[in-house]
């Protein structure tokens, strides 16, 4: 069973999670209402300066004619029974628009951190171990370089090298036409595919998923090499480092399993916060690439001046940052006992 202090430390921030919360409810409502420009002109059109019972009409169905105290209490209710309300742009339930947009991000944020995480860790450590030498020297300038580049530069980039001049990946979507998606399970079409013995499909998926997929990992894996490099060097020195080194056991070994392990702990923040930038960030290289995520429902949201669409997305990459921190803040627990009483 869980010992007292690690119970005590997960209620502690449970209790911090749920304020936490309802303090980003009240700053995206208000930050959506001080957004310049009139929510109904951009979804009626030039007509509606024409039409005040249009005008009327719309803002009392969406709850606009009401005060602001009203509107949140209001949006506060509906939410607590997991009602984001309708989106004027689509006219579905936000709920369902971000159930369509959520596993497509999410499997491109999967696909992408796990790349990062095998190659930037790995180039961390290779250049810990290879301190101040051409190795050394090299990754640390591609580190930088990955780190410097701008996202959507890298996306056009990779779509106009492999997909207008050289022809190895498709230019956008989730499937080619041919392909039809395949029946709804987890809303990842790869799983979906393989879950439904439907190899070509899953095959398709994942050959459009690659290119975006590279393009998101190049920052993290700068990013990662970076504080991989730093962690090891922490620890490299440290006497039972030292210690595993004189009991014979070979460099691997003492790299993979002693030092790598101790420098855990400082890795798991940048971890969290680089699969929930992947997770939240990739706004233009979703339009870039035509992807149906977040990102690119985020940004037609934003250009309709959508309210309710903007108060989903906002609630649900508030969700993400919180939930992760709170997931590392577990973890540190886990990992450091010292850490559960403070």
């Amino acid at each position: 069973m869980p010992s007292r202090p690690l119970v005590n430390f997960v209620a502690r921030r449970l209790a911090a999670l749920v304020l936490l919360s309802l303090g980003i409810t009240l700053i995206a409502f208000l930050l959506t209402h001080l957004v310049p420009g009139d929510p109904v002109r951009a979804n009626l059109g030039q007509a509606a300066q024409f039409d005040p019972k249009a005008i009327a009409s719309f803002r009392e169905h969406y709850g606009l004619d009401k005060p602001l105290p009203v509107q949140y209490e209001r949006y506060l209710v509906h939410l607590l029974h997991g009602d984001l309300g309708q989106s004027e742009q689509t006219h579905n339930a936000v709920t369902h628009d971000l159930g369509q947009a959520i596993p497509a991000t999410a499997e491109l944020a999967v696909i992408s951190i796990v790349i990062a995480l095998v190659v930037g860790v790995g180039f961390g450590v290779l250049s810990a171990i290879r301190r101040n030498r051409f190795t050394d020297h090299l990754l640390r300038f591609v580190s930088l370089g990955g780190i410097s580049a701008p996202t959507f530069w890298l996306a056009l980039l990779a779509l106009y090298a492999f997909f207008f001049r050289l022809p190895w990946f498709p230019g956008g979507g989730r499937l080619d036409p041919e392909f039809t998606t395949p029946p709804h399970e987890t809303g990842l079409y790869t799983v979906d595919a393989v879950l439904n013995g439907q190899w070509a499909t899953a095959a398709n998926a994942l050959h459009h998923l690659v290119l975006p997929a590279l393009v998101l990992a190049l920052a993290n894996v700068g990013l990662l090499t970076r504080y991989t490099r730093s962690a090891i060097l922490e620890v490299i020195g440290e006497d039972y480092v030292q210690a595993a080194r004189a009991k014979g056991m070979p460099e691997r070994t003492v790299v993979w399993r002693h030092a790598l392990r101790a420098a855990m702990p400082s890795l798991i923040t940048v971890i969290g916060l680089a699969f929930a930038n992947v997770m939240t960030g990739s706004v233009l290289v979703e339009k870039i690439f035509a992807w149906p995520g977040i990102g690119q429902y985020a940004y037609e949201s934003a250009i309709s001046l959508d309210l309710p669409a903007i108060m989903g997305v906002s609630l649900f990459v508030a969700l993400v940052y919180i939930t992760i921190n709170f997931v590392v803040d577990i973890l540190y627990g886990v990992i450091d006992p010292r850490i559960r009483v403070t």
